[in-house]
């Protein structure tokens, strides 16, 4: 029997709640049944974190493309629209635990003032309606640093995201 379970950890440095992450769903189908075009490398491809709004509202099963993700915080408060570029990246597999790691870099704003409770990430084509959406988080409450530095931080074992397959 073939199972994969896709779970998210992340960590949020300022977070005062839960915080949960989720994989998008058509996404996680299209790195078997898409075309090459709409495959997802972690490594080499653009990999970007965006911020939202309480008021997004994520469908796990039916968005895809990043054009579905509404309530973008503005270019304002240390935050530009369209979200900060992952660097770093790291893509490992753990045969003893059958866990798939995608890890960066933590993510910083800085001197930040704004309101944020989801972030998106997602696969850059520099078009949002080809940008498929791989997971976001929500922060379990607002996020509203006022001039700080403001951290997204990867789970220190498991990344931003993970797989496990069993």
């Amino acid at each position: 029997m073939f199972r994969f379970i896709l779970r998210s950890l992340f960590f949020l440095l300022l977070a005062r709640g839960a915080v949960t992450a989720f994989w998008y769903g058509l996404t996680a189908r299209d790195q078997w049944g898409a075309t090459a075009a709409g495959r997802i490398d972690w490594v080499t491809d653009t990999i970007k974190m965006s911020l939202h709004t309480v008021t997004y509202a994520p469908a796990q099963d039916t968005e895809e493309f990043f054009s579905s993700a509404t309530n973008e915080l503005a270019t304002a408060g240390g935050y530009t629209s369209g979200g900060a570029t992952l660097a770093g990246k790291t893509l490992t597999y753990d045969g003893p635990t059958n866990t798939v790691r995608l890890k960066a870099t933590d993510v910083t704003w800085t001197t930040a003032t704004f309101t944020a409770r989801i972030a998106v990430i997602r696969k850059d084509t520099g078009s949002a309606a080809t940008s498929p959406m791989m997971g976001w988080i929500n922060f379990g409450a607002d996020q509203s640093p006022s001039g700080i530095d403001f951290v997204v931080k990867g789970d220190p074992t498991d990344g931003f995201l993970r797989a496990v397959v069993s």
